[in-house]
C-alpha cells in the first residue's frame, strides 16, 4: 500500500547564522527570519544553540503551519540535549567549529544576522561553495560589514544586503531550488 506524501519531498533548507550571545534587537530580527522561513514552508537550519539560533527557531516554531517543515540544529558537541528547546531535529556532530562547514554545505541559502567569528567562517565557507547569502545590514557584526560586498574575487555576485528579515527571505527565494514556487 502506498501512502501519499502531503508535501513536496524536497523543500529549501535555509540557514540562519549569527552569534550565540546577541542583543534583543538582533534576537527580534532572527525571530522574524525564522517566522518568514516557516511562512514560506522551508526548513530552518542553524547551529542549534542560543542567541540568534534560538530566536530563529522560536520564530519558526511560532509561525509553522505546514506539516513536514522542521528546524534542524547542527550542534558542535556530542550532546543532543544541548540544543535550544525550539529545535525539532537535534544533530550532535562532535566536530566543534568544523560543523560550520556542514551548515554551509547543507543549506541551500543563508541569512546572516549580526555575527562574530563563527558567523564569518560560515559566510566564507558558503561563499566558497557558491551558496546564496543574504545579510541583514542593520544587524551589525559581520552581516553589516559584508552586506552588499564581495568576500573575494571568486564570485561576481555580492553578499546580498537586506534591511529586514522579510526582505532577506524575499531576496533569497528566487535563488533557491523550489524557493520561489510559493
Amino acid at each position: 500500500m502506498t501512502v501519499p506524501i502531503p508535501f513536496p519531498i524536497r523543500r529549501p533548507i535555509v540557514a540562519v547564522i549569527g552569534a550565540a550571545a546577541a542583543e534583543p534587537a538582533l534576537l527580534e530580527q532572527a525571530g522574524e527570519a525564522g517566522r518568514a522561513i516557516a511562512e514560506r514552508g522551508w526548513h530552518l537550519l542553524c547551529g542549534g544553540g542560543g542567541g540568534v539560533m534560538e530566536a530563529a527557531c522560536r520564530g519558526f516554531a511560532a509561525a509553522r503551519s505546514e506539516p513536514g517543515i522542521v528546524s534542524i540544529g547542527l550542534l558542535p558537541g556530542d550532546d543532543a540535549g544541548l540544543a535550544n528547546p525550539f529545535v525539532d531535529v537535534s544533530l550532535p556532530t562532535g566536530i566543534g567549529f568544523a560543523r560550520n562547514a556542514v551548515i554551509a554545505r547543507s543549506a541551500d541559502g543563508l541569512i546572516a544576522v549580526g555575527g562574530c567569528a563563527g558567523t564569518l567562517s560560515e559566510i566564507a565557507l558558503a561563499w566558497q561553495m557558491g551558496k546564496p547569502i543574504v545579510a541583514i545590514a542593520s544587524s551589525g557584526g559581520w552581516a553589516a560589514r559584508l552586506a552588499g560586498q564581495s568576500v573575494d574575487g571568486r564570485r561576481e555576485d555580492p553578499v546580498l544586503a537586506a534591511g529586514t528579515a522579510q526582505e532577506a527571505v524575499s531576496l533569497l527565494a528566487p535563488l533557491l531550488p523550489g524557493g520561489d514556487g510559493r
